[in-house]
């Protein structure tokens, strides 16, 4: 069986499929596609962690999925603007698992992965996917993707 690992870049995919869809994203019935006959070696959801009893609920939620959730604090700054980015974490683990896989699925539509995925495809020779929301994905990260799965409405609650 197909062995993947799975990043899922949160804040990305909650603006984006609320700005398109004005609903939420359904991890199960995503888990449930992405995972059939495959084994997962590893799942990851990176999310910002302001301490609220409902975020909290969500993020056990996701673990009850199979997600380990990676939280970073939420810090707002002085001049209102906020900070919370995991690119860089994300690279880290995709990298470090891109070797023990044969696919590596990327839940976003940041173009900032596109040189990540170009990466994994090239030097681990694995195969890449994307999900994201469509018009709200960075063409360069479709083109980077072996495969780009559109985030529509079978995938939202």
């Amino acid at each position: 069986m197909e062995k993947v690992a799975i990043f899922v870049d949160v804040q990305n995919i909650y603006y984006t499929t609320k700005q398109s869809y004005q609903r939420h994203f359904n991890y199960n019935a995503f888990w449930n596609q992405a995972t059939a006959d495959r084994i997962v070696i590893a799942a990851y959801a990176y999310a910002i962690d302001k301490g609220d009893s409902k975020q909290q609920g969500f993020q056990q939620i996701l673990r009850n999925i199979g997600f380990e959730v990676k939280l970073k604090p939420y810090i707002q700054r002085s001049d209102g603007t906020a900070k919370g980015d995991w690119d860089v974490g994300i690279t880290i683990d995709v990298l470090d698992h891109a070797s023990q896989v044969d696919s590596i699925i990327l839940l976003s539509g940041d173009g900032d992965f596109d040189l990540l995925l170009s990466k994994a495809r090239n030097v681990y020779g694995v195969t890449t996917e994307v999900y994201g929301v469509p018009g709200l994905t960075a063409p360069s990260l479709i083109n980077a993707a072996n495969r780009f799965i559109p985030i529509n409405h079978k995938l939202l609650l």
